[in-house]
């Protein structure tokens, strides 16, 4: 230190270089040995000397240090205020630099252009849309709104906040625009769904002279992402190879394009520029893995995986969740316990991965191994309590939400609107009227929570499943807000389940007035008129969806079979079993009649055939199909492991009561997840109490 002090010749110019070079470097304890040398020579109360003490502790992390330092100048000017709050944003910390900004207001010292701007960027972080615009209001009393770094603060905050139309009117007003400006406005309207304007942006800048960097591009094709815009995203690669950018090497850009090539549907193209890539990043591993699984292409998906376990690729807690989102999806249990033993030992110390693999087990039918990793959980948010309610809600067991979600609000964490979703979705599962009611007038009376369609749409099914339809329809019309598609169909259902044929004409005009090229409208008038007999006017509604070309979705089931998942459509002979398939469900079927009496259940199948087609016809049901490989690969003998069955629609009635039967005669558990919840078959009953 001695020979340091030595070699100052000018020792205060000398002090403030070499902080500022300590800043920059991030040398903390050279900083501090500088620190230590200014107090010897008598520096201490320079208040240059002081701020660059300031910024450099500010930089290094050690704002305990900083605002020591602070507090002990006796004279502060608007550097010294400016560098501690930028400290404590640096540090992630922004509610100090509002706190030290707060502070500044009762001294003497007036904001300057960056003071603002630090403070502006803060709100953005926080999201505090009102003392942003309280901010906003100060630079245009002081006339440092026509800066370029307030008004780019301004502009970024604005849409950080979800207020694109007044980031819109900065970005407006503003004299000089610099890329910066231009990148915030491309991004913020990316973001919000609104590309169309942000490829208008990346027009006008280039015409403007503004040569478009990384964050641009970037930016730009996460917009044509949004759009399905594959031509224009099309046209922004070419442009960058005519460019001879560097596409291969900047990891940023050659994700956006990989992932704009996955959500058009192109693959392939995906795959060829990924594997390109000199340097891979987990954005684009992810991107093109939910891609493979989106297309239901799980061999390539589960490959791509191996593939990142055995890369030296970094997995985040985002990724992680993505992946085990999709073996919940699907349901593949296998893989994802083989996703929770990866989390357990990288570790991701994330909780929404724990989130994610408590609603993986729940949706594979383990429900016990959901509740173990649910009571272990450390730390609970209310994304936590949310998924195991609706967890229980899927298993029909209503009472044990209704009891969870008491548990939670004892616990300290208040519910938000998709709690409550989850809870009346539970009471409807379960029938529990009086439970529905309670919760829907207290959403209903909580000041932080408006109710949304979809909590309407929960009450009106409780109550059309108990019988109350006028009550149901009573409450449609008094809503705050214009009923939607989904609310009257879920009228409609409950309509054919008590055969109230006279509202249901009533929906059917609403329904077709509303949104007549919606094929499931048409089926399921058509299914209410095939219930009360009326063929011809279900006929009718079934040829009008032929001749628009409406095409409902299609009824799929699989099923995990040696880690392998088999895939079935109705009416499916895709598979090279299917032969095997179908002499082991007559063989199950001619048992069930003989032991049980079963019979198909027609009303299920077309009505203008002979009985005996009647019967071939719901035989080739995706579920079915999917039961026959299960029974067909080992699942014919009595007792053993459930067989698990999935389905992307509702389980229809007649699958309903075979698989009850079947239960039975085979004494064993047979466990199907539809659209809708659970069905745990057993002994030739459902825990679902034929109530779904």
């Amino acid at each position: 230190m001695s020979q340091l002090v030595g070699f100052l010749r000018d020792g205060r110019q000398e002090f403030a270089d070499i902080l500022r070079k300590c800043s920059k470097s991030l040398k903390l304890y050279q900083g501090m040995e500088v620190h230590g040398a200014i107090f010897k020579m008598g520096y201490e109360v320079d208040r240059m000397i002081n701020n660059d003490l300031i910024d450099m502790y500010g930089k290094c992390g050690r704002m305990v240090m900083a605002r020591k330092v602070f507090d002990n100048m006796f004279d502060r000017n608007v550097v010294s205020w400016t560098s501690l709050m930028c400290g404590y944003l640096q540090q992630g910390n922004a509610r100090g630099s509002l706190a030290v900004f707060k502070e500044m207001g009762s001294s003497e010292v007036n904001p300057n252009e960056f003071t603002l701007s630090t403070n502006v960027k803060a709100c953005g972080i926080l999201g505090v849309v009102d003392t942003g615009m309280q901010i906003h209001g100060l630079c245009c009393r002081s006339g440092f709104e026509c800066f370029p770094v307030v008004g780019n603060s301004l502009l970024d905050m604005y849409a950080r906040c979800d207020k694109i139309f007044e980031a819109a009117r900065v970005f407006d007003k503003m004299r000089y625009r610099s890329l910066i400006s231009w990148n915030a406005m491309i991004a913020g309207y990316a973001q919000r769904e609104m590309g169309d304007k942000s490829l208008v942006l990346f027009r006008e800048m280039q015409k403007q002279g503004e040569i478009p960097d990384e964050y641009t591009f970037t930016s730009t094709l996460k917009a044509c992402s949004g759009l399905g815009a594959i031509r224009e995203g099309s046209q922004i690669h070419a442009f960058l190879i005519a460019l001879g950018y560097p596409l291969f090497s900047k990891t940023i850009v050659a994700g956006a394009l990989i992932d704009l090539y996955v959500k058009c549907g192109y693959l392939n193209q995906a795959r060829a520029l990924y594997n390109q890539v000199e340097q891979k990043s987990v954005i684009s591993w992810t991107s093109l893995f939910l891609g493979y699984a989106q297309e239901a292409n799980l061999l390539e998906a589960m490959d791509f995986f191996r593939e990142l376990r055995n890369s030296n690729i970094r997995v985040d807690g985002f990724v992680l969740s993505s992946i085990v989102g999709i073996f919940a999806d699907y349901a593949l249990v296998e893989q994802g316990k083989q996703m929770h033993s990866y989390a357990v030992k990288v570790p991701a110390d994330d909780i929404s991965v724990a989130n994610a693999i408590v609603d993986m087990y729940l949706k594979c039918g383990q429900i016990e191994e959901a509740q173990n990793l649910f009571n272990e959980m450390q730390e609970k948010n209310v994304v936590s309590w949310t998924v195991m309610i609706t967890g229980y809600g899927k298993y029909g067991l209503g009472i044990e939400a209704v009891n969870l979600f008491k548990n939670m609000q004892l616990d300290g964490i208040e519910p938000d609107g998709v709690t409550y979703l989850a809870l009346l979705a539970a009471c409807s599962h379960s029938g529990l009227v009086e439970e529905s009611r309670e919760y829907f007038s207290r959403l209903c009376g909580d000041r932080r929570i408006k109710p949304k369609v979809e909590h309407y749409a929960c009450m009106v099914d409780i109550l059309g499943r108990a019988g109350r339809l006028n009550e149901a329809k009573n409450l449609i019309k008094s809503m705050p807000f214009k009923p939607s598609t989904g609310i009257w169909q879920t009228l409609l259902s409950s309509c054919r389940v008590h055969g109230n044929l006279e509202m249901g004409r009533e929906i059917e005009r609403i329904l077709l007035n509303l949104d007549g090229n919606n094929p499931v409208n048409y089926v399921m008038v058509s299914n209410l008129y095939a219930d009360a007999g009326y063929w011809k006017e279900s006929e009718r509604l079934r040829k009008m969806v032929k001749r628009k070309g409406l095409k409902k979705d299609a009824g799929r089931s699989w099923v995990e079979i040696d880690k392998e998942v088999h895939f079935f459509y109705n009416r499916d002979e895709t598979h090279p079993l299917t032969q095997k398939i179908h002499e082991v469900l007559q063989e199950t079927e001619k048992r069930m009649r003989q032991e049980i009496g079963y019979a198909s259940d027609v009303r299920y199948a077309l009505h203008d055939v002979e009985e005996e087609t009647k019967e071939e016809s719901l035989r080739v049901h995706s579920e079915k199909l999917a039961i026959g490989l299960a029974l067909l690969c080992g699942g014919m003998e009595e007792g053993g492991k459930p067989i698990r069955i999935f389905k992307n629609l509702r389980v229809c009635g007649d699958c309903h009561e075979f698989i009850k039967g079947l239960s039975k005669i085979l004494s064993k558990v047979f466990i199907v997840r539809d659209a809708n919840r659970f069905h745990k078959f057993e002994d030739g009953l459902c825990s679902c109490k034929d109530y779904w």
